[in-house]
């Protein structure tokens, strides 16, 4: 029997898989970012595209749009390929400003349904 775990390591989420619910891939986490009021995760920090690194985009995923799949050691988003393609990102080298209410907002309205 796979149960959810209650409580994950930052270190063992580093690097797993998003994929949506059709099976596809949609990028590997790549940084979560922690909210320092209250010490939840706000965002996992997705990389999609590009090669060994190299022109991959950046998008931030609020974790609550994501669910653990344990068995795979991945998160599935309820989105398809297009629809990240279309998500607002950033680079590695301009990170947005995660504390902007705005930001959180356009994030919200995009990803949670």
């Amino acid at each position: 029997m796979n149960t959810t775990p209650a409580v994950l390591s930052a270190t063992s989420i580093d690097g797993n898989d998003i994929r949506n619910r059709q099976g596809e891939d949609l990028g590997k986490v790549k940084d979560l970012m922690i909210d320092l009021a209250d010490g939840s995760v706000s965002y996992a920090v997705v990389s999609y595209g590009g090669f060994l690194g190299m022109g991959d985009k950046l998008f931030a995923v609020p974790f609550e749009a994501l669910t653990v799949d344990p068995e795979h050691h991945a998160f599935i988003l309820d989105a398809s390929k297009e629809q990240l393609e279309k998500a607002p990102g950033f680079d590695k080298d301009n990170w947005p400003n995660f504390a902007d209410p705005q930001f959180a907002d356009t994030l919200r309205t995009f990803y949670i349904r």
